[in-house]
């Protein structure tokens, strides 16, 4: 396999589609309208849906027909148009059907702008949607991780019956790596489709999906089946990569292209004397909380860094509990990090917790 130079965008579909998608299901937003407008050709000339929808809200919902038919369905979107998307996604996660979702972040609130943005934090983690849930989301730093975690999207879907987001940021969307793209993986046969799809009662008792449950006790019971496969999903994958941690006095926290902004920043302050290290939660919901917990009691200081108000700073307080100063650094609007930035609001950091 060679390397070939992909937009980040045009490669998650790719990566998508290789990873088994048979069905997408979307509605144009910038700065994701690349993903819809490739997946627009790809998908058609291998035979597979592809369906523009009127809407995010029927987009969504679309998906979760697909996906009770025991189809690998996804869509894509950016952050309004994910906003919207929140019912579909809490009926999906009631029913347990698996489900694939990448969210290109940009600017808000409101209707915003087209640039990127980290601002959707709140609304991946803290359920995508209403009730006791949590999707699995995941955040690439860079377009070959995006490709890699876009091929595992589906299996992960599957292995637990949830929905899983990939999310990236607008710059992540359009920028142009090398890449290289892993291999077709096999259709699924109608004999290996999942047992509990809805897929006609020929010769096999029916299926029921629901999410529709009057009874408390019964909603509570499954509230309670939940909770217990999140607890297994938070055991198992949690995600990370750290950078000079070894020996860290100090350390930045940041996830997707404000993640890789900050390895520029410890190469140059690290030229400076200061010992810095990086920690990059890959997996945001599960937050890779016990990893920084244990970080915090080696090092005298910790500094945020997101394209938001810091929403992963409340994470990121949850599991170091006080064990070392957490300061932040956030840019909002679309205003893109810069490297000298963080190394001034760094500089800050040394001199006040020496």
């Amino acid at each position: 396999m060679t390397k070939e130079l992909w937009k980040g965008n045009e490669a998650i579909a790719e990566a998508a589609v290789r990873g088994g998608v048979e069905a997408f299901f979307g509605y144009p937003i910038t700065p994701q309208t690349e993903l819809l407008e490739y997946m627009s050709e790809r998908m058609p000339d291998l035979g597979r849906v592809f369906l523009q929808a009127e809407s995010e809200v029927a987009a969504i919902n679309m998906v979760y027909g697909a996906a009770c038919g025991g189809s690998r369905a996804m869509s894509s979107s950016s952050s309004p148009g994910i906003s919207l998307m929140q019912e579909g996604l809490s009926y999906i996660a009631g029913s347990e059907v698996p489900a694939v979702l990448v969210d290109i972040m940009r600017g808000g609130p409101g209707l915003g702008n087209i640039q990127p943005s980290q601002s959707d934090y709140f609304q991946m983690t803290r359920s995508a949607g209403h009730g006791d849930y949590h999707p699995l989301v995941l955040a690439p730093s860079t377009v070959q991780e995006a490709v890699d975690l876009m091929y595992q999207a589906f299996p992960l879907a599957e292995k637990y019956r949830t929905i899983v987001i990939i999310a990236a940021d607008g710059s992540l969307g359009q920028m142009m790596e090398p890449a290289e793209m892993p291999p077709m993986r096999p259709p699924l046969t109608e004999d290996g489709r999942a047992p509990w799809a809805v897929r006609g009662a020929a010769g096999r008792p029916k299926n029921i999906i629901t999410s529709l449950f009057l009874k408390e006790e019964e909603l509570e019971a499954l509230n309670h089946k939940l909770q217990a496969k999140l607890r297994v999903i938070t055991e198992h994958e949690q995600r990370w990569e750290e950078l000079q941690t070894a020996d860290a006095e100090y350390l930045l926290v940041a996830y997707g292209t404000v993640g890789r902004t900050c390895k520029t920043v410890v190469r140059e302050a690290r030229s400076q004397g200061i010992p810095i290290g990086l920690f990059r939660p890959i997996s945001l919901w599960p937050f890779p909380s016990p990893r920084l917990a244990e970080l915090a009691q080696r090092v005298r200081a910790m500094l945020v860094v997101e394209m938001s108000a810091g929403q992963m700073l409340e994470d990121v307080k949850l599991a170091v509990q006080g064990r070392c100063p957490v300061e932040f650094y956030g840019r909002m609007g679309g205003v893109m990090v810069l490297p000298d930035e963080v190394l001034e609001a760094l500089h800050h950091v040394v001199s006040t917790h020496r």
